[in-house]
């Protein structure tokens, strides 16, 4: 008798065959072949590879530039280096014909209107952005915000005419004689604040590099003010915390790396502005007294004065050292201010 069963129907075009021979055949064609997942991953692993690759290029692509920079600065300025030595930043003196220079009125004058700057930027620009994420109403926050960036979006040469022609008369005739009547009577610090009103000078720069730099932080401490949680800010009031509390306890330890970013940010545009200071600060190399009312001078604007007249040589050398400097302190700068963070870390690290 012949056994009973259904007959496997042949493929089309094909003759009849088992059923287990064609899978076989078909799992082998399937191992034998790449199936849509292995290819994904395949074509993952090499995005992953050349985005890594890519990235790690531009990295290092920068440091190589910054290298190539100090590199530069040093070969440009080595006549300079040899010849004045550590003296170069001791020596006040600044004498082209007889080709003796020195870095001290230079590096004073951009050290002090800097700091003067920040001073006086500082709590402005942390009363205004804690005025627009705290306690500025919702109609007002745009309008105010939109104006901070707009002020940030000035050129600096515009600064300079304004802070030349118009603040530099007002401040030398209405001003300045009243700080010199108030604060340079003063045993300690008088002497920083005697001499006579001529509107222009260190002061008169510091003061326009604040107006500045007052956007610049502003816009950043706004910024990372808004990133705080508002369940933290709600549980400080909820307490009975007041809004200086919440901001002091709350908001500053939470934001306080952004803030510290903010503050080198406008310490850094200070410290690099050219031609906002070379309108005002008198461009004089001389350092008879400390008073911040007497002109003096700073390394971009003694950049921006000299450099097209300079002669090859010991000049130029001197000039590119004075560059050399300023890079040197922005970087001591930048380099403080990641201690200071991580001085901070490690403080709160301990009280956790």
């Amino acid at each position: 008798m012949h056994a009973v069963g259904n007959p496997v129907p042949a493929p089309a075009g094909g003759k009849p065959g088992r059923s287990g021979d064609g899978s076989r055949s078909g799992a082998a064609s399937h191992r034998g072949a790449p199936g849509p997942l292995q290819t994904a991953a395949v074509k993952g692993k090499l995005g992953d590879l050349l985005f890594f690759n890519l990235t790690r290029a531009f990295a290092v692509l920068t440091l190589l530039l910054l290298v190539g920079i100090v590199v530069s600065l040093i070969w440009s300025a080595w006549p300079s280096i040899t010849t004045f030595g550590l003296g170069f930043l001791t020596s006040a003196e600044w004498n082209p014909p007889a080709e003796r220079f020195g870095a001290l009125v230079p590096m004073y004058g951009t050290v002090v209107t800097s700091l003067i700057a920040l001073l006086i930027a500082l709590p402005i620009s942390f009363g205004i952005a804690l005025f627009l994420t705290e306690l500025s109403p919702t109609w007002l926050r745009r309008p105010l915000g939109i104006a901070i960036e707009l002020l940030a979006g000035i050129p600096s040469i515009v600064y300079g005419i304004w802070g030349l022609l118009v603040f530099a008369p007002i401040f030398g005739e209405h001003v300045q004689p009243v700080i010199a009547q108030t604060l340079g009577q003063l045993p300690a610090i008088g002497a920083f604040f005697r001499g006579p009103a001529i509107g222009i000078g260190i002061l008169a720069a510091g003061i326009i590099l604040a107006i500045m730099i007052i956007p610049f932080i502003t816009s950043v401490m706004r910024d990372v003010f808004e990133l705080t949680p508002p369940m933290l800010k709600e549980s400080c009031y909820g307490l009975g915390g007041t809004t200086w509390e919440v901001v002091w306890n709350v908001v500053l330890p939470y934001t306080r790396v952004g803030v510290i970013g903010g503050v080198m940010l406008g310490l850094g545009r200070a410290l690099g502005e050219t031609m906002a200071v070379t309108f005002v600060i008198g461009n004089a190399s001389l350092l008879a007294n400390f008073s911040l009312f007497m002109p003096g001078n700073s390394i971009t604007s003694a950049l921006a004065n000299e450099f097209a007249e300079a002669t090859p040589g010991l000049y130029t050398g001197a000039l590119v050292e004075l560059g050399l400097i300023l890079f040197v302190i922005t970087f001591i700068v930048l380099a403080l201010s990641k201690v200071l963070l991580h001085t901070l870390d490690r403080e709160k690290a301990g009280k956790t």
